[in-house]
């Protein structure tokens, strides 16, 4: 599927301060039902590290914010992002929710990277702590989850973004619920 966002194209009319026609961003996903149909058939290391070699596309939020990558071992996923305009809030900066998401992606995965095929999670919170302001000039992104804990019915994990000078700009920590995978 494709989306294009135009607002002048929507008849909607809208125009960025100084009278110049809003942008557009096009972007393409895949059905996600393909990551569901093989949740219960394969380790969440397995699945992870396929989608990372691009043998299974990645999921549509992926696409959304534009992720530019990740990298896989148990325990432990990393995902990278180059911030664009598209991104931002109304104060210039990055929206802390495509942060945030990026931090829950993080976490959940490293701990989905320690799962066993017909095991599934879901975020029961996160905890995140901004610390500094995100913008184009902050650079590539690069945003690790990693696995605290993890027990038979909960895992707790912590994610850090780090900006491409090296500095933190933001934290967070999420449990997540571990439950037997639905029948598809």
């Amino acid at each position: 599927m494709t989306q294009t966002q135009d607002g002048t194209q929507a008849g909607n009319g809208r125009r960025q301060a100084g009278g110049s026609p809003a942008r557009t961003r096009t972007f393409s996903w895949t059905d996600p039902a393909e990551h569901a149909a093989v949740l219960g058939q394969r380790a969440g290391l397995d699945l992870l590290r396929a989608m990372a070699a691009g043998e299974l596309p990645p999921p549509p939020i992926m696409d959304l914010v534009d992720l530019s990558g990740m990298a896989v071992e148990e325990g432990r996923v990393t995902f990278y992002l180059q911030p664009r305009e598209f991104h931002y809030n109304p104060l210039g900066t990055v929206h802390g929710g495509v942060i945030a998401t990026m931090l829950d992606s993080a976490a959940g995965c490293s701990v989905h990277s320690t799962l066993p095929a017909g095991v599934a999670y879901t975020s029961l919170d996160l905890n995140v702590k901004f610390l500094r302001p995100v913008t184009v000039a902050s650079g590539r992104l690069t945003c690790a989850g990693q696995v605290m804990q993890s027990g038979r019915r909960t895992a707790l994990a912590e994610a850090r973004m780090t900006d491409e000078a090296g500095r933190l700009v933001a934290h967070a920590t999420s449990t997540c619920m571990l439950f037997e995978a639905p029948d598809r």
